[in-house]
């Protein structure tokens, strides 16, 4: 059916149920260090949209919003890293979750570490969910296997925009080793509260792109 005769509340209900990643959009020739491999990347994948797809289900049946459009945008990025980063040591054995609160990187070496603990290191990927398709972020500029997981979702404004519901939906997958020169730091106003942060340049995102994981083969927008 076109969309333009797809009615609203079709289009409410569908929001509410998460698209699964295309099984032909993943890129065989990624390398991905610690033994992580793109068959586990595409089961965390598999497992979050899952998730999210029976979190909302069952919202909709208590008439509530979806997850997506009750949280902060920056808290509901947060999840998809932080799901991701607990869910793909499932997968892959040779890799863990770092157990150091706020530790970097968020997944290191399994058994490289006392108690699988690091503060701070070098060895590892730190992982980040994100809206944006790249100017990626993050507290420190330092050297680090970078994976980043963009998708598209609905936000807590949608509705006063005038912004039709759409499901929850990976849209690529890059990473890469980046190095601090890769990343440059976003000054900010006098005023502003905002925390200071580094993002990636260009050098750094052409490098993550070329080492592309995943690429939706339909894209939305």
């Amino acid at each position: 059916m076109p969309s333009c005769l797809i009615r609203p509340d079709d289009l409410e209900q569908r929001a509410y149920a998460a698209v699964a990643p295309h099984p032909h959009g993943f890129n065989a020739q990624a390398r991905i260090p610690y033994g992580v491999t793109v068959k586990h990347i595409e089961s965390a994948m598999k497992e979050f949209t899952d998730l999210i797809g029976f979190i909302n289900t069952q919202l909709r049946t208590r008439q509530s919003q979806r997850l997506e459009t009750m949280l902060m945008p920056a808290t509901f990025s947060g999840m998809v890293g932080e799901f991701m980063t607990s869910a793909i040591p499932k997968y892959c054995h040779t890799i863990v979750k770092n157990a150091y609160h706020n530790g970097h990187p968020d997944m290191i070496p399994a058994g490289q570490f006392p108690q699988n603990k690091c503060q701070h290191g070098t060895k590892g990927i730190e992982v980040k969910g994100s809206r944006n398709l790249k100017g990626w972020q993050g507290h420190n500029a330092e050297d680090a296997w970078l994976m980043v997981f963009c998708f598209t979702s609905g936000r807590p404004t949608d509705e006063l925009k005038g912004i039709a519901p759409a499901p929850f939906r990976f849209i690529k997958v890059v990473g890469a080793q980046l190095q601090r020169s890769d990343w440059v730091f976003a000054g900010r106003s006098e005023t502003s509260r905002r925390t200071i942060t580094a993002s990636v340049t260009r050098t750094g995102y052409d490098k993550m792109m070329a080492n592309w994981i995943y690429r939706d083969p339909h894209p939305v927008g």
